[in-house]
């Protein structure tokens, strides 16, 4: 495909997105529909549907209108691309663009910087004069970040086994297994130091989550939130912790055994019932439900999706969370509360209000992590009785 091919190409799965079909559903029918496409040029079309998925309200200021070919026309005008180049009107790509694509100034900084209207003033409240910079980071790609697996290698092992794969990692400072991947990172699920379980796909910030967590030998930790279980087998990573799994929805750990056998770790997967039945636990992780917002650089539509109404819901679901879970920590111990959020609703403000709620517990540790700062945004408290 030409890049012009692949931009119109990229207009076509945006008009689908727009009009409410799910990004990934999108790109796969595309995908199914377009036999002739190289794995470079797929590769191609993702890279420009998620960067216009990031950039929305700026590439359609840019680009005239909110729609495929507005954002397409918006993406050019933001990377300084001629349009004339890829808007040719020739065979498989878009037509030429005309005097009335044109773009205007913008009205304001949750405009140029892509952050719904109504979430701006609370954005800038929670993170003071980092909310332009993160905002910035969120227009962008995510960096790919791996967790090594230190039941069977360390950080220096880890990259070289990676390097005989072609891919080219280097220590991250956020935690002490965490790696960034500079170069390779499309060749990691099926290199042999993934196949083999060296490592595992894992932020950074995640990473950092568990590793702030006092562990050692003899704990029970619960995984409470586990979702895909990331932070089961982080937690499982380290000797002698006895590991639990749980999540509302058992399908998102479908998989977790293969991965724990693939990372030689042992993680028990519990139902509901049974996550009730098996206190106490020394170690709660609840990694609650969110706003997502320090992930939007993956799972970019979820900046869109998210309404005033939504986040005050999650708020609520957080707080109910934390309620139902402190029977299950034994005394002495820890209830940790995570979110990959960088909102101040769904992070201080649930802690506070369960502190206020329930006297009888302290809070003992709290830290939040940037996207303007190379990781996911992440916060984090401690909470002890």
């Amino acid at each position: 495909m030409t890049p012009a091919a692949r931009v119109q190409a990229s207009i076509e799965i945006l008009d689908d997105i727009l009009a409410g079909a799910p990004a990934e559903k999108a790109l796969t029918g595309w995908g199914r529909r377009s036999r002739y496409a190289g794995s470079k040029d797929r590769a191609a079309v993702r890279d420009h549907v998620f960067a216009a998925l990031r950039c929305q309200r700026s590439y359609t200021v840019l680009g005239g209108s909110q729609t495929g070919r507005g954002l397409m026309i918006g993406a050019q005008r933001a990377t300084g691309t001629d349009l004339d180049v890829v808007f040719t009107g020739d065979r498989h790509a878009p037509a030429t663009v005309s005097g009335d694509e044109e773009g205007r100034d913008f009205a304001g900084d949750a405009e140029q910087y892509d952050i719904p209207e109504w979430l701006w003033p609370r954005f800038q409240m929670s993170l003071g004069d980092q909310a332009i910079p993160v905002a910035q980071a969120l227009q962008n790609r995510a960096p790919v970040h791996l967790r090594v697996n230190l039941i069977k290698t360390d950080i220096a092992g880890a990259i070289a086994a990676l390097e005989t794969d072609g891919i080219q990692a280097q220590a991250h400072p956020a935690c002490d297994t965490a790696l960034e991947v500079s170069e390779g990172a499309r060749k990691i699920a099926q290199s042999s130091a993934y196949a083999n379980g060296l490592v595992e796909l894992q932020d950074a910030a995640s990473q950092a989550v568990v590793a702030a967590l006092e562990l050692h030998p003899g704990l029970r930790v619960l995984d409470y939130c586990a979702g895909g279980g990331g932070k089961s087998l982080a937690l499982a990573a380290h000797p002698g912790v006895e590991v639990f799994a749980h999540d509302v929805n058992a399908a998102r750990l479908r998989d977790l055994p293969v991965r724990a056998g693939r990372a030689g770790a042992k993680v028990t997967v519990l139902t509901t019932d049974e996550a009730t039945r098996q206190p106490p636990f020394d170690v709660v992780l609840v990694d609650a439900p969110c706003s997502g917002s320090g992930s939007w650089r993956r799972a970019p539509a979820g900046k869109w999706a998210l309404t005033e109404t939504r986040l005050q819901e999650l708020t609520t679901i957080q707080f109910n969370i934390l309620n139902q879970l402190s029977p299950l920590v034994a005394p002495g111990g820890a209830l940790a509360y995570a979110t990959c959020s960088m909102l101040a609703d769904e992070n201080g403000a649930v802690v506070d209000a369960f502190l206020h709620s329930n006297t009888d517990w302290r809070e003992s540790f709290r830290k939040t992590w940037l996207v303007s700062h190379g990781t996911d945004g992440f916060f984090t408290a401690h909470l002890t009785r």
